[in-house]
């Protein structure tokens, strides 16, 4: 499959919003339950490296984005990851095309550290960020409950060697 990558638009959002539901409908993907309106979306999201993975039909197959980990000027090169996938386009190298652009335009918006929080169970998001040049850093056990049970989340991150 041809995959094609360029920059989110607003216009994007009703195909991004549908995949996000399918993560989140997996149980595994975010302690999200539903997917936002694009305003507060976009608002929770930084500006630089908003990407979407295009079919050679014209479907987005998926995205990715970064969000502040805080508001303190010190961690202004810290970013946190969010990498979704449609159900139909799982496996077939999406994540990893994603994953490889958003370190790069993350790099050239002088991002120094990516990190992830990924449930353990989701064992391809696991894989998919290792293979990103992440490393798992620690885990926080029974951090949130989902749907009355407790969760882990196991913490990932990358430093750049580009940046910092």
């Amino acid at each position: 499959m041809r995959i094609s990558l360029e920059s989110m638009t607003p216009d994007n959002w009703p195909a991004m919003r549908a995949i996000y539901l399918e993560g989140i409908a997996t149980g595994n993907a975010t302690f999200e339950q539903a997917a936002p309106p694009w305003d507060k979306w976009d608002t929770g999201h930084l500006r630089d490296a908003r990407i979407v993975a295009r079919s050679d039909a014209g479907d987005v197959l998926g995205w990715a984005a970064l969000s502040a980990v805080s508001g303190r000027c010190v961690y202004a090169g810290v970013a946190e990851v969010s990498i979704y996938v449609a159900e139909r386009a799982r496996g077939s190298g999406v994540g990893r095309q994603l994953m490889a652009r958003l370190i790069a335009d993350s790099e050239a918006a002088g991002i120094w550290t990516l990190q992830a929080g990924i449930f353990p169970e989701n064992i391809a998001s696991i894989a998919l960020h290792e293979r990103g040049g992440f490393r798992i850093v620690g885990r926080r056990e029974r951090i949130g409950q989902m749907n009355g049970r407790w969760r882990d989340v196991v913490l990932m991150e990358r430093r750049s060697s580009v940046v910092g």
